[in-house]
C-alpha cells in the first residue's frame, strides 16, 4: 500500500469514528511533517516542533473540510504549506514556498500533477499578497469566509469580494494564455 493510500485509509477510518486510526494518522503525519519542515526551515529549526503541532492541530480541527473523493496528501500538504507561510510571515521572512513541493510530503506525485502545481504556483504568485493569501485560505486550505475574514482582519463581504475578484483575474489570465 502506498503512503497516500495508507494515509487516506486512516483518514477515512478516523472520520468514521475510529479513534485508533485517527491517532495513527496523526502519528504518521507527524513524522512526515517533521521531515517536510526540517527541509524548509534551515537555521529556524527550533520552531520545527511548534509547526508540526500547529499543523497536526489544524488537520485535526479541519478534518471535516477534507473532500473524501480527493487524495488526502495534497489537502494535508496545503495545510502544512499554509502553516509554514504563516510562520514566515509572523517572523517577517519573505520566502517562496512553491506548490510543486506538495509531493514532498508523501512523495506520491505524477509528473502531470507536479506540472499542474507549478502552473498554479506561478498563477497565484501574480496576485497581490493579500488576495493570494485569501485565495489560499478559502480555496486551498478550506477555511470558511468567516474564518478567513477573522484571520485577515477584514469583513466577510470584503473577503468574498476580494476572493471573487482574484479568481476572476486568474481566470482571465488563464484564458489569455490559452489564446
Amino acid at each position: 500500500m502506498t503512503d497516500e493510500a495508507r494515509l487516506k485509509a486512516l483518514t477515512l477510518q478516523g472520520l468514521a469514528g475510529d479513534g485508533a486510526a485517527h491517532r495513527e494518522l496523526l502519528r504518521t503525519l507527524a513524522g512526515l511533517l517533521r521531515g517536510y519542515f526540517r527541509r524548509r526551515l534551515g537555521d529556524d529549526a527550533a520552531d520545527l516542533e511548534d509547526l508540526v503541532q500547529d499543523t497536526l492541530l489544524a488537520i485535526h480541527l479541519r478534518r471535516d473540510t477534507y473532500d473524501t473523493a480527493q487524495p488526502f496528501s495534497p489537502w494535508a500538504y496545503a495545510v502544512a504549506r499554509y502553516k509554514l507561510m504563516d510562520h514566515f510571515r509572523r517572523r517577517g521572512v519573505r520566502r517562496h514556498v512553491p506548490l510543486e513541493d506538495a509531493g514532498e510530503l508523501v512523495g506520491d506525485e505524477t509528473a502531470e500533477s507536479g506540472a499542474a502545481r507549478r502552473d498554479l504556483d506561478k498563477l497565484l504568485m501574480t496576485l497581490p499578497d493579500r488576495q493570494r493569501s485569501l485565495v489560499m485560505d478559502v480555496r486551498i486550505t478550506g477555511l470558511s469566509m468567516e474564518e478567513a475574514a477573522a484571520k485577515a482582519g477584514m469583513t466577510v463581504t470584503a473577503v468574498k469580494v476580494s476572493v471573487h475578484r482574484a479568481l476572476k483575474m486568474l481566470s482571465k489570465r488563464v484564458a489569455d494564455e490559452n489564446r
